[in-house]
């Protein structure tokens, strides 16, 4: 089974990647806020005690979150392997989703951080923006419609910006990001598990470059 985590700042491209992976090795993408979405949704134990804690603006807990992955990843669909973009987010997050791997005889395959230049990742956020209509991403700077003011996709006129996307608070994610994730990257590293990526490169190559990871990985 091919169990992979996906790190990365925000704007790195984890999710863009995450997907590739998803289709080229026929393992299954996870997220956890999809995963407590449908719990609350199913009323299910778990949802109902998620529901509880978010109505009253608090964190869902690191166990709870940790027995939700339990129970997703006991799915048919993951018999294969699956993704986990985005998580662990602290180190007892880390330690505890070992713990629950390793009472199911599991183990992660590979951690694979992309990692990438915080100033170009600033210009790269900072500048990006999307199509009202359908969502298309385009770019100021690196990626703009072929036709000024209209979507490639769609045609249509309307563009949105994140209110989000402004350097300041590009800058403090990053900070925090690198913050939470350092202690992560260290204990990865001593096991074996944890490989680097250029993100500064282009998309295709870093989809090489981490597909060359995980088939070495896992023998292929």
């Amino acid at each position: 089974m091919k169990i992979v985590i996906l790190l990365g700042p925000p704007g790195s491209g984890k999710g863009t990647q995450a997907k590739t992976i998803q289709e080229a090795h026929n393992i299954v993408q996870l997220s956890t806020g999809e995963m407590l979405r449908a719990e609350v949704a199913a009323q299910s134990v778990a949802g109902l005690r998620a529901k509880v804690i978010i109505e009253a603006g608090r964190f869902v807990s690191d166990d709870l979150i940790i027995a939700m992955v339990g129970k997703r990843i006991e799915a048919k669909d993951c018999s294969r392997g699956f993704i986990l973009d985005g998580f662990p987010r602290t180190l007892q997050q880390t330690i505890a989703l070992d713990d629950m791997l390793k009472s199911r005889n599991l183990a992660v395959s590979c951690v694979i951080e992309i990692v990438v230049d915080h100033h170009s990742m600033i210009k790269r956020i900072v500048g990006r923006y999307a199509c009202t209509a359908c969502n298309a991403g385009y770019h100021n700077e690196f990626q703009k419609p072929l036709k000024v003011g209209v979507c490639d996709i769609c045609g249509g006129n309307s563009f949105f910006k994140r209110a989000d996307d402004n350097e300041e608070t590009v800058k403090a994610r990053l900070v925090d990001y690198r913050v939470q994730t350092e202690p992560i990257i260290g204990y990865y590293e001593k096991l074996g598990v944890l490989k680097k990526v250029n993100g500064m490169c282009s998309i295709k190559t870093v989809t090489d470059l981490i597909n060359e990871i995980i088939e070495l990985k896992n023998g292929v």
